[in-house]
């Protein structure tokens, strides 16, 4: 409900009135002719009645705010009865109540007693008390009032600014339609060509914006817009020179297993196209038109129980018919038909867990017997070609689409791609993304680039890869000041405030010089923690306007506030302890009183700190969705954090070779002290995974001096048989050796290390990237065991001792 701010004077007569806006603006002023002490002097003279009257249309249907209201209530009403009015029914609202509730134990509750302790300013002026008692003073100094007490309620809701970033397509984040509505519109309007265009040939766009213009927030639009009808696939940057087709199918993969709505993307797939598949069918049968029934009314349930005879039949039926149609239209020679069977296997099940073991068995991966008799899939041979396979079952995926809505196919944070070490992966990127153009139809292929990085792929590549990709050039430049206006409106709708409201004139100002809408909104969230929560603003950058005499000084006595709550609650716990031995974590309480690093007071540090537990709790929220885990792709994270923390010490990496023996992805990372070798083991526990981790146990043989750690997910399928746990034992047995199941904490420490470093190549985090990974090895609770094979164990064992000196 909107609201006004007015002041009354006189008593028991209305001598003079002053409105106030939600805005803080004047909007009425007036003094009453008919009052004995007003003279004909005075500016704005009205009648008694006129200036009541006038009153009531201003605040018609509006909350009517005072500072005492009792008094103003009981002026209006001897005036509308003298005035000869009826008296109206109006919504008060009192800060003098609301601030005795949320202040408790103040001395007084004086309009001029709560702005000198607010430190209240209007027109950059405090309060005076030889100005008070004029309407329009008293007004707008109880207007700043309602101000504050509106944002003292807002410290229990989240930062509305703080979750700025979207990091995939698949999140909701609120969004200001006009913004970039353009951009939105050809991406729409591809689409539409693709679908009317008889052979259905793909096409590609890119999305050139500036780091934080809001290209992944342009995609979560696209998503939020056709996930009900198109499949919608985002797929990160490729870390493995050798694998980057079968990182491509495994993100496709990841993304059509989400859910939209009951189902997930890839059941939708079927959903959509069986009915377009029977078309030319002139017999259905009965049991066709049930199936084509139950998939329009979206009910898979009528199509039988997980288990029942009834929906075997129904679902061998659905294979049937998508066989006729595939043999058909195209070839069934490859692995086609097999990536048909293993899509309608998953689609035919509503178990979780036969979902999951049927997702892994389209990624290629070799299921335990047990798993593969529970889903009816047989294994594929143990010399599959993932990169062959990873291709076909893209291009089974885009002609399948053909019978319900284009494919969107999304790249993104591909600026690592451009850093010296990757340039294999990127040749490879560029010459897999042509062979998407030439074998998958149907598709709109989109990447999401900076202008520099587009500039250095068009002079990588020759017009068959940059010609095909960039048949539309979609440019995203920082919106104007209306715009990102509303972007801050839009973000704080949730909590029903005006913007106003919230931020100072010069506040905005500053938010809206910010380089760019991601910068802008994580402007936005320091200020509302600086006038919601008095939290001192963060280090200034040097865009950013200087505080001026008064706000430094209010900035200091905040962080001058903030300390002493600490030492209070240091004193407190002290107590306890002596009280209580053993009841307090002391270790704790010297870290809040003397902070690691330089003082507590790094703003980097802070700021990265703030980000990785943000991230880690994410990861840990999402832990149990087990996504597709391959050898090639942790060994390409382990290996860029290897070369990322290569920026703080020199770290040479090389490869073991068993002949043509195939091994374990691994890496070998030559110190000083010795080599360590890390290899990832995650297929299943088949012939594959005996003769890998014997060859890999002879490596550990043919080099004592070296340290080895082969690792294996926690979450994968269970190592049952004899020969395997044999070699495992050989391998822990060594002196040299170590078999590792990867922990929940394992996994989520590679997990947050990668992503803070793609993060920040992307420039999704703005800090450097020596800075944050220094955090890493000098905090003890983000150091992991890992960086000791980096060579970083000294650094935070000084660390530890420097602790232990503290405590001492």
């Amino acid at each position: 409900m909107d609201y006004v701010v007015i002041d009354t004077e006189g008593n028991p007569e209305l001598s003079e009135l002053a409105i106030i806006d939600s805005q803080g603006r004047v909007i009425y002023e007036g003094i009453s002719r008919d009052h004995a002490n007003n003279g004909s002097h005075l500016p704005n003279l009205k009648s008694l009645k006129s200036l009541l009257s006038e009153f009531l249309n201003v605040v018609q249907g509006k909350k009517i705010v005072c500072h005492y209201a009792k008094h103003d209530i009981e002026v209006l009403k001897f005036s509308f009865h003298k005035a000869g009015l009826k008296v109206p029914p109006l919504e008060f609202d009192c800060t003098y109540i609301k601030a005795k509730n949320h202040w408790l134990g103040l001395e007084s509750y004086s309009l001029e007693y709560l702005s000198k302790y607010l430190n209240l300013r209007v027109n950059n002026r405090y309060f005076i008390r030889d100005m008070a008692h004029s309407a329009r003073y008293d007004a707008e100094f109880t207007y700043y009032l309602y101000h504050q007490l509106m944002l003292d309620q807002l410290k229990e809701q989240p930062n509305p600014f703080s979750s700025s970033r979207v990091d995939t397509p698949f999140q909701n984040h609120p969004d200001n339609f006009d913004t970039y509505h353009q951009q939105f519109i050809t991406l729409e309007s591809i689409l539409k060509n693709i679908k009317l265009d008889s052979n259905h040939q793909s096409k590609g766009a890119v999305v050139i914006g500036e780091p934080g213009s809001g290209k992944t927030h342009l995609m979560m639009r696209l998503a939020q817009a056709r996930l009900s009808s198109n499949r919608l696939l985002f797929i990160r940057q490729p870390n493995n020179s050798s694998s980057v087709l079968y990182h491509i199918y495994s993100r496709i993969l990841e993304s059509l297993v989400e859910k939209v709505g009951t189902f997930t993307q890839l059941d939708y797939l079927i959903i959509n196209s069986f009915d377009k598949i029977v078309a030319d069918i002139s017999n259905l049968t009965k049991k066709d038109q049930e199936i084509i029934q139950a998939l329009k009314d979206d009910n898979i349930d009528a199509l039988g129980g997980e288990g029942t005879y009834t929906k075997v039949v129904y679902w061998q039926q659905i294979h049937k018919r998508i066989n006729e149609w595939w043999d058909k239209n195209y070839s069934s020679g490859g692995f086609a038909l097999s990536i048909l069977k293993g899509i309608i296997k998953y689609c035919s099940y509503t178990d979780y867990n036969k979902k999951n073991i049927a997702t892994r068995w389209l990624a290629g991966q070799t299921l335990s017997t047990e798993e593969a008799e529970k889903v009816g899939l047989s294994n594929w041979q143990e010399n599959l070609s993932l990169e062959e396979f990873s291709l076909e079952a893209i291009s089974v995926l885009g002609k399948l689409s053909i019978l319900d809505q284009p494919l969107i196919i999304i790249f993104d944070q591909l600026e690592g791609l451009g850093l010296p070490q990757n340039k294999e992966i990127l040749l490879n990127f560029g010459e897999t993304i042509k062979e998407l153009f030439t074998h998958v139809p149907n598709s709109l292929i989109i990447l999401n680039m900076f202008p520099k990085r587009w500039e250095e792929f068009q002079d990588t590549f020759d017009n068959s890869v940059t010609g095909r990709v960039s048949q539309y050039q979609i440019q995203l430049q920082k919106p104007q000041e209306k715009e990102l206006l509303s972007i801050l409106k839009v973000k704080l709708q949730s909590l029903n405030i005006p913007l106003e409201q919230i931020f100072l004139p010069e506040d905005l100002e500053d938010i809206l010089e910010q380089k760019s809408v991601r910068a802008v909104l994580n402007r936005a969230a320091e200020y509302y923690n600086y006038r919601v929560c008095q939290i001192p603003l963060p280090f200034i950058k040097e865009n950013v306007r200087k505080l001026d005499g008064n706000e430094k000084i209010e900035q200091e006595l905040r962080i001058l506030a903030y300390d002493q709550q600490i030492f209070k609650q240091a004193l407190v716990g002290i107590i306890q302890e002596m009280q209580d031995p053993g009841s307090v974590d002391m270790r704790d309480l010297v870290k809040k009183l003397v902070p690691e690093g330089n003082g507590g007071g790094d703003p980097i540090e802070k700021y990265v700190i703030e980000y990785l537990t943000k991230q880690k709790a994410y990861l840990e929220a999402q832990y149990h969705k087990l996504p597709i885990i391959s050898d090639s792709d942790d060994i390409g994270k382990l290996k860029t954090i290897v070369e990322a923390f290569n920026n703080i010490k020199p770290i040479k990496l090389t490869l073991y070779k068993l002949g043509k023996r195939v091994l374990p992805e691994h890496i070998v990372i030559e110190t000083e002290r010795q080599n360590y070798v890390l290899g990832f083991l995650q297929v299943s526990p088949n012939a594959s995974f005996t003769s890998r981790i014997g060859n890999f146990n002879e490596l550990v043989c043919l080099h004592p001096q070296d340290s080895f750690s082969l690792f294996r997910d926690e979450r994968l399928t269970e190592i049952k048989g004899s020969v395997a746990k044999e070699k495992i034992s050989q391998l822990q047995n060594s002196h040299n050796g170590k078999f590792i199941f990867f922990s929940k904490p394992d996994r989520i420490h590679l997990e947050l290390t990668y992503k803070l470093i793609i993060d920040i190549q992307n420039r999704d985090l703005d800090v450097d990237l020596e800075s944050a990974l220094k955090v890493f090895i000098t905090k003890s609770e983000w150091y992991h065991w890992l960086f000791n094979m980096f060579g970083f164990s000294e650094s935070i064992a000084q660390v530890k001792v420097q602790e232990k000196k503290l405590w001492n």
